[in-house]
């Protein structure tokens, strides 16, 4: 029988994939990228008549960039506004005398894309239907913007499997970081020993649920071996299905570790 009374969930590449092969093309320095930034663009031409869609798509991916950049030390998070405020920056704007109606626009629209190209990972609904009833449900996810989270588990027929989703911009900091672990256990009211996290990488997902005193499922469907050094999941799993056995057996065969 499980120890566990609760599963937290990463959001993406765990309960569902973007598939990034169904965003509009941009061609920028000579080749032909995925992106929405065409979709914003368009959304922008009136107040940025003169940047094209090249110079657009570029500063667009100069703000992910510099985001990542600004996250990658302490883990804190750059919501979306703040990263369009980089990109606002990145093409000459006066980001105080840029409109809220522009910044709120873009973001449904960015927001718009990814909830289109959103896709359910093998096995999510039959797991969530035999999770229902007999653990508590939590997301935990990385992302700069909730309202794109929870929409995407709205428009998946999801979002009330779960009692609480805590996304990072929301908490200020991202995974592997103890507290936005902490934020979804005490949502929920339960200890850390109760919570089994599952989600797709070592470094932040497994190693960030171990740090704040969780057991950890790491989703592993390419079968890579755990590398030297890294933190050890309490099981891996190949797919959403081996949950069930996780939770039911309290255990599933290990791969070797590097």
């Amino acid at each position: 029988m499980s120890r566990y009374t609760t599963v937290l969930f990463d959001m993406f590449d765990t309960l569902v994939r973007l598939d990034r092969s169904r965003l509009p093309v941009a061609r920028v320095g000579g080749r032909e990228i995925r992106s929405s930034a065409p979709e914003l663009h368009r959304v922008a031409a009136a107040m940025l008549p003169a940047l094209d869609l090249e110079a657009f798509s570029e500063a667009f991916l100069w703000s992910y960039q510099e985001a990542d950049r600004l996250r990658a030390d302490t883990h804190r998070e750059v919501p979306a506004p703040e990263r369009l405020r980089l990109f606002y920056r990145r093409v000459g704007l006066e980001v105080d005398r840029v409109p809220t109606e522009l910044t709120e626009r873009l973001l449904a629209a960015h927001m718009a894309c990814l909830v289109r190209v959103a896709q359910p990972m093998p096995g999510q609904v039959e797991l969530l239907d035999w999770l229902k009833g007999r653990y508590r449900l939590g997301v935990v996810s990385n992302f700069d913007y909730t309202p794109t989270v929870q929409r995407i588990l709205a428009e998946a027929g999801i979002l009330d499997r779960f009692e609480t989703v805590v996304v990072s911009d929301a908490v200020g900091w991202r995974k592997p970081r103890a507290v936005i672990f902490e934020e979804a256990r005490a949502a929920l009211g339960v200890s850390a020993s109760e919570c089994l996290f599952i989600g797709d990488r070592l470094d932040i997902d497994v190693a960030g649920a171990k740090g704040a005193g969780m057991g950890a499922g790491w989703m592993n469907p390419e079968g890579n071996p755990v590398p030297a050094g890294a933190p050890a999941p309490d099981y891996v799993l190949e797919g959403l299905g081996d949950v069930r056995q996780a939770l039911e057996a309290g255990r599933v065969a290990r791969r070797k570790t590097s």
